[in-house]
């Protein structure tokens, strides 16, 4: 797909399509929330192809709570990453976060073996340690 129908529709000011229109939904709260490019991307990927297309946000719970400030600047360097990368033509790849730096890896490489975590290892013991269930 080219980069154009992305970078068409997607501005990293405030969610905002290229014509400048904000895209806000309102709350139960009565108060204007960004968001929903997800659904307008879709809408005119699914226009330009001729194919269904979806969009998928999850929620905060889904996810395992409410986003810390980490998580929004992950996501967010994430974002940059994957609209850089298919600015420059780089697609088969995904972007990846290795030794504190986001970078992309070809998905190829990425699922070719089975990385496995060790069950001994320290993330498993802290998720233990915060009574996280593996189901054993």
């Amino acid at each position: 797909m080219p980069p154009e129908i992305l970078a068409r529709w997607w501005s990293w000011q405030k969610a905002k399509p290229k014509d400048g229109q904000q895209v806000m939904r309102e709350s139960k709260e009565g108060e204007f929330r960004l968001g929903g490019i997800g659904d307008i991307v879709a809408t005119e990927i699914a226009k330009r192809t001729g194919k269904e297309t979806r969009s998928c946000v999850l929620g905060h719970l889904q996810r395992g709570g409410a986003p810390t400030t980490l998580d929004r600047i992950l996501a967010t360097r994430f974002g940059v990453k994957a609209v850089q990368l298919a600015n420059e033509g780089h697609f088969g790849s995904m972007v990846s976060y290795q030794n504190y730096q986001v970078r992309h890896v070809p998905v190829a490489e990425a699922v070719n073996r089975l990385r496995l975590v060790p069950p001994n290892g320290e993330m498993v013991q802290t998720a233990r340690d915060v009574e996280i269930s593996f189901g054993d």
